[in-house]
């Protein structure tokens, strides 16, 4: 708010003057310090009544130096201004420019000549709360002290302005029907919850015609819509924009998509657990509200005298007290009073305050002894969703040949690129402007901690789909592909607040002793390929630390194992990950795969599989932007066994580097060199070995070896175990 001045000009021609001030905040004190400094004389100040017993930071300066301080509980009585109080300049908007006017105080609000005005750009996504701090504040005290010397000097203009179009009257004139632009820029010059916005024609939540209940506005040109997003707004000129955030005349504020339902929800009642957490938060109530003699169920946070930064404070202690509970400044906006706050918390704390409950289409089946439930359709931006096209196409279970569930992904072309371009804007979103980006790191690594809990507290459902969906053997799956997930992402949650730039050694020899270093921060949008024969594990070692860094991703799993990728999704929303964070699209890598090289919005694409599609994904990703690439292309390890060996232990390392997985391994030994002298006894003893492995059902507890992972994959085996020097026929 800008402080309006009247000057006493007795001593006009000395230099320094007697001032009467009027306004309030830390602004107000910052400018009344300063002028005391230049050597002015303050002969009084006007500004708000306490609160609850706390005096404005204007208040308080002034009092403490002994200067007159005036308290007036308004500043126009019926339409007319109180001739001591001025009314502080307000902003009532604009949409290129914002700025502050410094006038001449007159009987009326912001209607005097002019003595000093500056300007500044104003930025789509600004409200008056930003622009308050970025440039209202500093410049505005700069500003008034300049003003001061300029009437001290004799070089202060007077330029005349006319009364009509004050900001009172733009305040008072509250009409909707006005251009979509125009509205925005009015709630965004009158919107004190800071991160509020609106959004006008042309973003993604705005739609020609949202569905949603009908809401009538006084003067609007048309009615609004209350949807789930929040309320749709119609300008004169028919063009839309979306409100979050509602505040009423009692200063209560609420969820725009939740007005026709805001006072339906029921009073919780709260366990005992429950009631001593609640006390503990009426402990940090008291501690910020000290002025408050005691903390009541009706005490109102703002209006006890708390600030801007005691939401911040209060945040973080009660985020201290509830490791993991996933609290926002804009949550104390919206429960002012304890009673509402300790409501909202405790629902909060229950998981009962979700923005919109997750609805998963299952496909289920009873088999190892349980009922798996399996997601089947696309992920993108926290929702499971079916192709536009309606194509689907079978995932086959490889122990059987049956049919395991119904995978979502297009065979035109043109569809499938249209869920990837949408899975990246999500991704990208989500990066820029959406919480994860945000978020302090320790919370992203409890986040982690979460979905690790979660993964293992279903280890045994994921194991089995595994199974089914690539014949991974069971008790293989449940340690390694599950087991080694989750360990996974328990080592990168403990990453997320320990990534650090570092200082590096510049030559000294200069005299300006300059300092290098390093910071690291997120790519942002990440895209992952990974292959059919460790689903989940792969998903987890390329995830987790993408995840770690801050980064949001777009995963592609194998086309014929698309299963565990999708389940996973569905436990990262029980964990809490925000939306758009993770997005899976299944499908073909000629087709999805290819798009994701191509994107430019992705920023990195890590790629397991054969090199030629690595040498494609290269190529596409230097064309397309210079996307990073890591790629872990195919390979043959050799394993090389001597006559000194031990030869116990060299056909187990043997048969282990060969059949770990059923062979379908990276690092599977895919030649055998063995010394000539022992190479018949090896063979024997290898040969001996093979014949006491029991290949069958994978979910079998005492199967050693299970199907290979798809028919085409089994079809090129059986065409090179034929019997020669090289191969073992093991058929």
């Amino acid at each position: 708010m800008l402080l309006l001045l009247s000057c006493f000009l007795q001593n006009y021609y000395q230099n320094k003057l007697r001032l009467a001030l009027i306004g309030q905040s830390l602004f107000g004190q910052e400018v009344y310090t300063n002028l005391r400094k230049q050597g002015h004389k303050v002969v009084g100040v006007f500004t708000v009544p306490d609160r609850d017993g706390k005096a404005d930071p204007l208040a308080v300066v002034a009092e403490k130096d002994g200067t007159p301080v005036f308290k007036f509980p308004r500043w126009r009585v019926k339409g007319k201004p109180i001739t001591e109080v001025v009314e502080a300049y307000k902003a009532v908007g604009g949409d290129k420019k914002a700025g502050f006017s410094i006038f001449w105080a007159d009987d009326g609000l912001d209607t005097g000549p002019i003595l000093l005005q500056r300007e500044c750009s104003v930025e789509p996504n600004d409200t008056v709360d930003s622009l308050y701090n970025r440039f209202l504040f500093p410049e505005g005290i700069k500003a008034m002290v300049e003003s001061v010397q300029l009437i001290a000097d004799g070089k202060a203009t007077r330029v005349p302005q006319t009364e009509e179009g004050a900001s009172y009257e733009g305040i008072q004139k509250k009409s909707n029907s006005k251009p979509a632009e125009a509205i925005h820029n009015w709630i965004r010059g009158h919107d004190k919850v800071p991160g509020a916005w609106t959004v006008i024609d042309g973003q993604v939540l705005c739609q020609s015609n949202p569905s949603g209940q009908p809401l009538e506005i006084e003067g609007a040109s048309q009615a609004g819509v209350v949807t789930k997003n929040g309320l749709v707004l119609y300008g004169s000129d028919s063009k839309a924009l979306m409100v979050k955030n509602l505040q009423f005349e009692d200063g209560k504020m609420i969820s725009a998509a939740k007005y026709f339902s805001s006072g339906d929800t029921a009073r919780v009642e709260l366990t005992d657990d429950e009631k001593k957490i609640a006390e503990e938060i009426r402990d940090i109530w008291k501690g910020i509200l000290s002025n408050v003699a005691a903390i009541e169920e009706t005490t109102d946070f703002f209006k006890s005298g708390a600030a801007s930064m005691d939401v911040v404070r209060l945040v973080e202690e009660i985020k201290q007290r509830c490791v993991g509970l996933q609290l926002q400044n804009e949550d104390v906006y919206m429960a002012t009073t304890f009673q509402d706050f300790i409501q909202m918390f405790v629902r909060r704390l229950r998981g009962e305050d979700q923005e919109e409950e997750m609805v998963i289409d299952y496909a289920t089946k009873d088999v190892n002894n349980m009922t798996v439930k399996m997601p089947w359709q696309c992920f993108i931006n926290g929702k499971f969703e079916d192709a536009e096209n309606g194509k689907t196409a079978n995932t086959i279970n490889p122990a059987d040949g049956s049919v395991s569930y119904l995978d979502i992904h297009s065979h035109i072309h043109t569809d499938i690129h249209t869920y990837v371009d949408r899975a990246v804007a999500a991704a990208k979103e989500a990066f820029e402007v959406g919480p994860w980006g945000r978020m302090n790191p320790r919370d992203r690594g409890t986040l982690l901690y979460k979905l690790a809990d979660l993964m293992e507290e279903h280890q045994e459902e994921l194991a089995t789909i595994e199974s089914i969906d690539s014949g991974a053997v069971y008790t293989l799956a449940l340690k390694t592909h599950i087991g080694m997930s989750i360990q996974t992402f328990r080592y990168f949650a403990g990453w997320c607040d320990k990534i650090q730039g570092k200082t590096i050694p510049i030559n000294q020899a200069r005299p300006n002793r300059n300092l290098t270093f390093t910071k690291k921060e997120p790519l942002g949008v990440c895209a992952i390929v990974i292959p059919w024969n460790y689903p989940l594990m792969m998903l987890a070692w390329k995830s987790a630390a993408c995840l770690a860094a801050g980064n949001t991703l777009v995963l592609k799993p194998a086309q014929v194992t698309p299963l565990s990728a999708l389940k996973f999704a569905e436990l990262t929303v029980k964990a809490g990950i925000p939306k758009g964070v993770i997005n899976i699209v299944p499908g073909s890598g000629g087709m999805v795969g290819q798009r994701m090289s191509d994107h430019p919005d992705i920023r990195k694409l890590g790629f397991t599989g054969s090199t030629p599609i690595g040498k494609q994904i290269m190529k596409s990703c230097a064309l397309s932007n210079l996307k990073k690439v890591s790629l872990e292309l195919g390979g043959k390890s050799p394993l090389i066994i001597f006559s000194d060996c031990d030869m116990d232990k060299a056909v187990r390392m043997g048969m282990s580097s060969v059949f770990f997985n059923k062979g379908e391994n990276c690092i599977a030994a895919g030649r055998l060199f063995v010394e000539e002298s022992i190479h018949d006894e090896y063979i024997r003893r290898v040969v001996e070995e093979i014949k006491k492995m029991k290949v069958g059902d994978p979910l079998h507890r005492s199967t050693d070896h299970g199907p290979q992972n798809h028919k085409a994959h089994m079809d090129k085996l059986v065409s090179i175990s034929t019997v020669n020097e090289s191969y073992i026929d093991i058929t």
